[in-house]
């Protein structure tokens, strides 16, 4: 009789992140200004590596793909909340939902490859500096951003494929702002424990393992830099990674606390609060901090508004 009753749910409901009325339109505006400084700060980063001919080099090869993943993240997610945001039917199709969740999850896997990436060739780059135009190459690079895009679409697809085995039958309203796996696996009545053991083993093991390569990078990193003599030189090595670094804090202190928690510690309200940081935020905070604290792109800004001023 249970197997009868069911109904098959065809779009679903978000709650979004407040229901008062009263905050839809301070929450718009605010939000449609960091979607702006998103794609206007990357689109910059992306505009300025590629009419540098010296910033053509894996660093900022690296960069170039990170400001274009965080501009993809950010559309992703944004413009659909925005509309939610302002309208009284926040409604997804399944098939919408399943896109949805397909790119952001495959966006943000190669969001965590790259820094990964990004801090072996910092590694290199300090550790190793007369080996690293024969071990970094444009080819080394190009193969290593190719291989996060496809591990980090294939870990997503992955997950799609393991969600539309499920039934969702119950209820179709998501307490969240977007499709994320966790919310959606607490509206099915099927069987989720292959999906959660997916999700803990494989998502938690890509997040941990990406983490442990940085932090070992890192470690050999200071390493280095405290064994130099001179403090000018220290700072400068220092300075070469450390936009990095902050970056790879607010992305992998984020995601820990939202997949690797232990789940009788999950809480929907805490984590779209880490969710709109992670998806919303960091996208805008990432090309704010490399042109803050990066000489280089500092350097090459200064360089092309004299010539444009010129």
């Amino acid at each position: 009789m249970n197997d009868w009753n069911r109904t098959s749910v065809t779009e679903f409901i978000f709650l979004g992140l407040a229901e008062d009325s009263e905050l839809q339109v301070p929450l718009f505006v605010f939000f449609l200004l960091v979607y702006i400084i998103t794609v206007v700060g990357n689109i910059s980063i992306m505009t300025l590596i590629r009419l540098t001919p010296h910033l053509h080099t894996p660093m900022y090869i690296l960069l170039f793909n990170l400001s274009f993943v965080d501009i993809c993240y950010s559309t992703i997610i944004t413009p659909n909340m925005l509309v939610n945001v302002i309208s009284n039917k926040k409604t997804i199709t399944l098939s919408g939902c399943m896109a949805q969740m397909f790119f952001f999850g495959g966006i943000g896997s190669v969001e965590v490859f790259l820094l990964a990436v990004m801090s072996y060739d910092r590694f290199v780059a300090i550790c190793k500096p007369l080996l690293y135009n024969s071990i970094m190459t444009n080819n080394v690079c190009a193969f290593l951003v190719s291989g996060a895009y496809v591990i980090g679409f294939l870990h997503s697809l992955l997950h799609v494929l393991c969600l539309l085995r499920l039934s969702f039958c119950d209820s179709n309203k998501i307490a969240h702002f977007y499709c994320d796996l966790p919310p959606l696996l607490k509206l099915s009545c099927s069987d989720i424990s292959l999906n959660v053991a997916i999700l803990i083993f494989l998502t938690g093991g890509l997040i941990l393992g990406s983490l442990a390569l940085i932090l070992i990078s890192y470690a050999y990193i200071l390493y280095t830099i405290l064994k130099i003599r001179s403090s000018e030189t220290r700072w400068t090595a220092f300075s070469t990674c450390s936009s990095h670094f902050f970056c790879v804090i607010m992305c992998f202190g984020t995601l820990v606390f939202m997949y690797v928690r232990p789940r009788s510690n999950y809480s929907m309200d805490q984590d779209r609060i880490a969710s709109v940081f992670y998806a919303v935020m960091i996208p805008m905070l990432n090309p704010l901090i490399y042109s803050l604290r990066n000489k280089d792109v500092k350097e090459a800004l200064r360089k092309i508004m004299s010539r444009k001023s010129w």
